[in-house]
């Protein structure tokens, strides 16, 4: 694997080269690894149910496919994405062409979080990739299983002077992070988030981070309960609610509580039946440690429904907590796993109070038909992202932008806003160099007339955008031409004003 100085001044090198510049290029890597999510897939699907007992439907819906058709949208658009974005110009620039130039930042680091170990690795290395980027990618050492078929498959697939996988624990990190990277991608909790930012900043490296934090989850007695439910208790369960957009905990009035939990009980047991541990759809913890922690979290409150599970599986069933006191952790602590505690509030105000008295979430689920108290919610808190009637759907629409906002992270990704973030928009301004250019612009130099600086302000004054973005040049034409006639009539005198 070589020292994290080695890899990291092999891919600098390459990148130096110029060798991931062509979009050819970038588009081989990207169908290189089309092919090798779909000849890997068995064994893709096997590490991923050794590490969280990821059922083989969650493990390709939930992760190979989500990498799939996000290849699949980077070859159909890239070059429109890559291409100059021209934009619009004022007077004092007719002659000329602005436009945005994305080009990529260079050696991006980007570090995978242990819940969705293939997904949330790989994602944004095919953003990277396909903006022209080299990688170094880092999974997440506690998927231990994914991360070790990672290691050996990636080099079968991707060109290894351009793209390396480093794997590792703390150490390696560590080693890694004293780096200088021209981006860091991190997806995991905010602690690590806090050390990744302040390792960053030392290099003035730009980063994204994907935390998590508690995503509430409001239901209002217009909602309908049985496909509410249903809609929750999926998100909820979904990996054993080890995923950061889960919904953390329900913010209703006591009766709507009541009725959610005798519908949650018959939703569980048609999902998972009578005994969720013989349920082959139904995960366990990642690890002791995090087994540990959630039942700690346990103790907070009363347990109306669930509760069961075994430290020897690590498996925890489907476990709803009301009467917890909001100084008990499972109120103050991420959750990351299938309890889901019950907060009493009055109304849509008492919610949106008692939301924004705590950190930003990642994500806000509404359950209602009330359009009026929707939409009071939504501008009156702040989250990153919104989900109304639904849980973790959101996810799905990549011309949405995914990401954090506070203590739930910074900057967003998935489809086009991949490419994005790993892109530098370089601006560009190409100036004309004939004559008519050079007429039109000499008043700026010295020595200045009052005559001179009007005739300025007149040419960079902020009016009404008529020249588009490389469509109107015949209009540009004549404006050109009038300038330089209304030039050459009035400019001496506009240079000899005093």
């Amino acid at each position: 694997m070589g020292s994290a100085s080695e890899v990291v001044a092999h891919l600098r090198n390459s990148f130096k080269s110029g060798k991931t510049l062509p979009i050819e290029f970038r588009i081989k890597q990207l169908q290189n690894l089309h092919k090798m999510y779909n000849e890997k897939q068995d064994d893709i699907v096997a590490a991923l149910h050794s590490d969280l007992r990821k059922c083989k439907i969650e493990s390709i819906l939930m992760e190979i496919d989500m990498l799939i058709n996000d290849i699949k949208n980077s070859l159909q658009n890239i070059y429109r994405w890559a291409r100059k974005e021209y934009v619009s110009k004022d007077l004092a620039n007719v002659l000329d062409a602005p436009y945005i130039q994305r080009d990529p930042y260079g050696v991006v680091l980007a570090i995978g979080s242990w819940n969705y170990p293939l997904q949330l690795v790989m994602l944004p290395v095919q953003g990277a990739i396909a903006a022209g980027n080299c990688v170094v990618i880092k999974p997440s050492e506690v998927s231990e299983a994914t991360a070790k078929l990672l290691t050996e498959i990636i080099p079968q697939y991707l060109d290894q002077d351009c793209y390396r996988v480093y794997n590792g624990g703390i150490p390696e990190t560590t080693a890694l992070l004293k780096e200088k990277f021209d981006y860091i991608f991190y997806t995991g909790n905010s602690a690590v988030g806090k050390i990744i930012h302040e390792a960053a900043t030392k290099h003035l490296t730009p980063t994204t981070l994907e935390l998590g934090g508690k995503s509430p989850c409001y239901i209002d007695k217009s909602a309908d309960l049985k496909y509410s439910v249903r809609r929750i208790i999926w998100g909820k369960c979904a990996n054993v609610g080890q995923t950061c957009v889960a919904p953390d905990f329900i913010l209703c009035t006591k009766e709507i509580q009541d009725r959610f939990i005798q519908v949650a009980k018959t939703v569980i047991t048609e999902f998972f039946g009578t005994n969720p541990k013989d349920s082959p759809d139904y995960g366990r913890i990642v690890s002791d440690r995090h087994f540990q922690r959630i039942l700690e979290l346990m103790k907070g409150g009363k347990i109306a429904f669930g509760g069961d599970h075994d430290a020897s599986e690590k498996y925890i069933s489907p476990t709803i907590i009301i009467d917890a006191n909001e100084n008990d952790a499972i109120l103050k602590e991420e959750i990351f796993g299938p309890l889901l505690p019950i907060v009493n509030i009055t109304d849509a105000y008492d919610a949106i109070n008692y939301i924004n008295a705590r950190d930003k979430p990642l994500a806000l689920y509404i359950f209602s038909k009330n359009k009026k108290d929707v939409d009071l919610i939504m501008k009156n808190t702040s989250s990153g992202s919104v989900c109304v009637n639904d849980t973790i759907m959101q996810l799905t629409v990549d011309t949405l932008p995914f990401g954090g906002v506070g203590a739930s992270g910074m900057g967003g990704y998935h489809g086009k806003f991949s490419f994005d973030t790993f892109s530098h928009k370089k601006s560009v301004l190409y100036k004309d160099l004939g004559i008519l250019g050079e007429y039109l612009s000499a008043p700026r130099y010295p020595p200045y007339t009052i005559g001179k600086m009007r005739y300025l302000q007149f040419m960079l004054a902020k009016r009404h955008k008529f020249f588009g973005t490389g469509t109107n040049y015949f209009i540009a034409f004549l404006t050109g031409a009038l300038s330089y006639y209304l030039w050459s009539i009035y400019g001496i005198k506009f240079i000899q004003m005093n």
